[in-house]
């Protein structure tokens, strides 16, 4: 293994934890849009899906950098694994409507699927699906969820910049 072919792992986590700040506010442009029209809500989880399984693809093709693992399976995993989400969310847009707040339905499915890929891709994609989940579960307890979320957010952003540092300056 030579640097000219492989991704540093302290590189690596760089990208992951960019990567997870991405998702986490898109997952809150996404809560936000949900809360003001359901209707929008819907039509911008679905384009997230895309949006996850891009970033897990690239999560994919770091890791088989770095290890021996070939590529092209990890790809096929991936698009597997995110075409099986995309059909649930699109059998789940058929049972409900999507002006009854069935985004929040389809939060619960890529929570799950982004749980499920952060084994495989890394632990940060699993905290993403982790917050999505809560984020779909809040609204029933409180009409003020948005502030709760972005506290949550605000707190995971903050943990990742110090467990960066943390981790480079003891490297």
């Amino acid at each position: 293994m030579t640097d000219d072919s492989m991704i540093s792992s302290r590189r690596r986590r760089q990208i992951e934890a960019i990567i997870l700040i991405l998702l986490l506010i898109a997952s809150l442009v996404g809560i936000f849009i949900n809360d003001y029209s359901p209707a929008d809500g819907y039509g911008y989880w679905i384009m997230t899906v895309f949006v996850f399984a891009f970033f897990s693809i690239i999560l994919g093709w770091l890791k088989s950098r770095q290890s021996s693992e070939d590529f092209v399976s990890v790809l096929r995993e991936q698009a597997l694994h995110w075409f099986c989400s995309l059909l649930v969310v699109g059998g789940a847009s058929l049972v409900l409507k999507p002006e009854n707040n069935s985004g929040l339905i389809i939060l619960l499915i890529l929570s799950l699927a982004t749980v499920l890929d952060g084994l495989r891709v890394g632990w940060r994609f699993s905290v993403v699906g982790i917050f999505l989940g809560i984020s779909a579960v809040i609204p029933t307890y409180t009409d003020h969820f948005f502030w709760v979320e972005l506290v949550i957010v605000a707190a995971i952003i903050t943990l990742t910049i110090i467990w960066s540092f943390w981790l480079r300056k003891n490297n």
